[in-house]
């Protein structure tokens, strides 16, 4: 949480963090800022202290409403750094980084870096930055960053958004599901009222307008996969792919609150009209296995162990997994679950040591197999809070039916 950063970044030996770009669909500033309308800014934190956000002046209401300190980057006067600087920006924006960091006390000792900027530039005026701060060592993390780590563990109004989209992410799925049992089947594919095609291109669109129409975002895109597709994980699905009865669907949605702010993360995997024998027993397997590890969740177990569990159960059945092949392309072929967040995957991980379900944490569970070549795929999501309490919540409840009952003409 938020009021670990300080600690975090005690433990990792960071004096300082620096977070460049807009406050929105820019996590790491969203979550300092609370996601304010700015197209950029600059944030300093001197650990122990609160963080400074710097503005242009045409967004001070928005900055003023962060509740942060603020201070307008147009006190530093770039142009006159840019005419000392013989007209070379990326030297100006450093002197100007500097007068920032000295004003803060931050002349020297670990300084992270974060935001969503462009990497050459950034490059640019960090290395000039280097050099008029030597006493600076600038820290560019890798995998548990420290704002990762504080962004690990939700408090109870994070968790109440991440319910939110939950609810509205299984109001859309609703929606899809009575939208394709309006239709009936014809020589076994879904026909529209002129008897045309319905066609993954046609849902799509659909979700889009939903998704609009219920005020949030879907800056991802939608995985509605049918058949081989189902069977690559991350398949979106082919526009163009008519909706044939028996085969497998892979629907994943993974909806955004406006702005750039909290996911919900969401699959069901549906046949439509009926289930033959084989997909119906790929997703008896996955549903088993599924149900296992929903059962024995407890807050605090080691996160990577459901890992192992899942292949356990997975090579039982005898299905190849990455554990037994960490090449296969086919069973299955990724991890149980990841945090979910600001990001789509952020901490804990299930693999590594260190993962915990600790209270705070929001992770999906989502065991799938993959058999392309079979021309089917299975996946069941749910996104999961383990409160404060110690109990786990499933964010958004919806059935877990496989078989969409559809009218013939």
């Amino acid at each position: 949480m938020k009021s670990d950063i300080d600690s975090l970044m005690q433990a990792a030996n960071l004096d300082a963090i620096l977070v460049s770009g807009s406050a929105q669909h820019n996590p790491t500033m969203f979550y300092l800022t609370g996601g304010a309308h700015m197209t950029h800014g600059e944030l300093i934190k001197k650990r122990g202290e609160e963080a400074v956000l710097y503005y242009s002046p045409m967004e001070r209401d928005e900055a003023a409403r962060t509740g942060l300190p603020t201070r307008n980057l147009m006190d530093y006067n770039y142009q006159e750094l840019l005419k000392e600087s013989d007209g070379n920006a990326a030297q100006a924006t450093a002197k100007r980084y500097k007068q920032m960091l000295s004003e803060l006390g931050i002349e020297s000792g670990r300084m992270a870096v974060y935001g969503k900027v462009e990497a050459g530039p950034s490059y640019t005026v960090l290395t000039a930055l280097q050099q008029l701060m030597p006493e600076i060592e600038i820290v560019g993390e890798m995998g548990r960053s420290v704002l990762l780590q504080a962004m690990e563990t939700k408090d109870a109004s994070e968790a109440e958004r991440m319910r939110r989209m939950g609810q509205i992410t299984v109001e859309v799925v609703d929606r899809v599901a009575s939208f394709l049992q309006e239709h009936k089947a014809k020589d076994g594919i879904l026909v529209k009222a002129d008897d045309q095609p319905l066609t993954i291109g046609d849902i799509k669109k659909k979700i889009s307008a939903w998704v609009a129409g219920l005020g949030v975002e879907n800056p991802h895109g939608v995985i509605f996969a049918i058949g081989h597709d189902a069977g690559v994980p991350h398949s979106t699905g082919n526009p163009e792919d008519l909706l044939q009865l028996g085969k497998t669907i892979v629907f994943d949605i993974f909806l955004q609150e406006p702005g750039g702010g909290y996911h919900y993360d969401f699959t069901r995997t549906w046949c439509l009209g009926h289930a033959p024998e084989a997909e119906q027993k790929l997703y008896d397997d996955v549903k088993f296995v599924f149900d296992d590890i929903m059962g024995g969740l407890e807050a605090n177990a080691p996160f990577p162990l459901l890992q192992k569990r899942t292949c356990d159960l997975f090579e039982e059945q005898g299905h190849p997994t990455i554990q037994s092949d960490p090449r296969t392309q086919e069973g299955y072929v990724h991890s149980i679950g990841h945090g979910l967040g600001l990001n789509v995957h952020e901490q804990p991980s299930a693999r590594g040591k260190g993962n915990l379900l600790k209270p705070g944490v929001v992770v999906t569970i989502e065991p799938g197999l993959y058999y392309p070549e079979k021309g089917m795929g299975v996946r069941i999501e749910d996104t999961v809070y383990v409160r404060e309490d110690g109990e786990i919540e499933v964010l958004a409840e919806y059935p877990h039916d496989l078989v969409l009952p559809i009218s013939k003409t």
